[in-house]
């Protein structure tokens, strides 16, 4: 939540795509640990954006293959990765 409370301001979000923002969704029969979830929702919701999306979990693999580039932290949250979408900086 840290590093993604950092980089939002610094990151805009593409306001002309429905989800700008996904998170993987939990495997059938696993669950989510909803405390990862809400301190996510915190540190976005402060970008005035919302996370409406959730990818199931090979197709957010396949998803971030395509992505321009990926940072990787030592988050050890279970399901705790994202997907951001830029958009155009307002210069």
């Amino acid at each position: 939540p840290q590093l993604l409370e950092a980089i939002l301001p610094l990151l805009p979000l593409d306001p002309y795509v429905d989800a700008p923002l996904a998170m993987m969704a939990a495997v059938p029969g696993d669950s989510l640990d909803p405390t990862v979830e809400e301190a996510y929702r915190k540190a976005i919701g402060k970008a005035g954006v919302d996370l409406k999306v959730r990818i199931e979990r090979f197709a957010f693999y396949d998803r971030a293959k395509t992505n321009y580039a990926v940072v990787m932290t030592g988050e050890m949250a279970k399901y705790g990765n994202l997907i951001l979408k830029k958009g155009l900086a307002n210069i």
